[in-house]
């Protein structure tokens, strides 16, 4: 699944801030038709922002799904809170991976 929208960026605060995206509906309905959660509903993703690639997953939010953009994402593509940015996305089943994306589970 590709999906591509635009969302605000907003911080939202745990133990540490963090900034996030929040999905738009039509996007969780086909993120929910993958039906490839694990854990706590966590669904494991690949994401552009730019230039910028990563691996992360989304987590169950109000009903929804909210992104992380990490702050190596944020300052390479010079994202700040409340600023809207483009989302290209593909749910990524872990098959395997480390929960960080870096290779073969052992």
């Amino acid at each position: 699944m590709d999906l591509q929208f635009s969302a605000e960026v907003f911080e939202w605060r745990g133990p540490a801030p963090y900034y996030w995206l929040s999905l738009p509906e039509d996007g969780c309905e086909a993120v929910r038709a993958e039906d490839a959660t694990y854990g706590w509903g966590a669904v494991p993703v690949r994401v552009r922002i730019g230039a910028t690639e990563w691996e992360t997953s989304l987590l169950p939010r109000d009903g929804g799904y909210v992104l992380p953009v990490k702050v190596a994402v944020r300052r390479a593509e010079g994202i700040d809170e409340g600023d809207t940015v483009i989302v290209g996305m593909s749910v990524a089943p872990r098959a395997g991976r480390q929960a960080n994306g870096s290779g073969r589970a052992c």
